[in-house]
């Protein structure tokens, strides 16, 4: 099974939602995913309200999701980690191991069609940052499940 892990800061914003839209796309017996945070911030937390509501509008439910530490224990776990931004990537490259472990991160936006290479933390803002977050993953994610149908 291809195990898929997305990484932001605090697994409340950014990563919960690149999880929703990433196994909405996917067939689950196959592929699996899951998000945690560079940062133990909000542990046991659920997503952010925002991220959360700008799912819903589209179909999404990532209400049950539970915030969790990424560890180094997940560079053996998972196939692929997709990190949200520079810091997310140097983050989880300082925990890395082995060559092997190094190799398997990446950050989310190069499988986008944009010139913007990191995700923006949208916790700050307001609505608007998510929905723009949201559309931002949504693209990466489809390209990203697109590549995997086709391995």
């Amino acid at each position: 099974m291809t195990k898929i892990l997305m990484v932001c800061l605090g697994n409340i914003c950014r990563s919960p939602l690149a999880e929703g839209i990433l196994k909405n796309k996917v067939d689950p017996t196959i592929i699996s995913v899951d998000s945690a945070g560079t940062a133990g911030y909000h542990i046991g937390s659920a997503p952010d309200p925002r991220s959360v509501a700008v799912a819903k509008k589209y179909g999404i439910d990532i209400s049950k999701q539970v915030c969790r530490k990424f560890t180094v224990k997940d560079f053996d776990e998972f196939t692929t980690i997709y990190v949200m931004d520079n810091s997310n990537y140097n983050n989880v490259i300082a925990l890395a191991k082995t060559p092997e472990h190094k190799k398997k991160v990446k950050l989310l936006l190069h499988f986008a069609d944009t010139k913007i290479t990191e995700v923006p933390d949208p916790y700050y803002g307001g609505d608007q940052g998510f929905e723009n977050v949201y559309n931002l993953i949504d693209q990466a994610c489809t390209n990203i499940a697109k590549t995997l149908k086709n391995q």
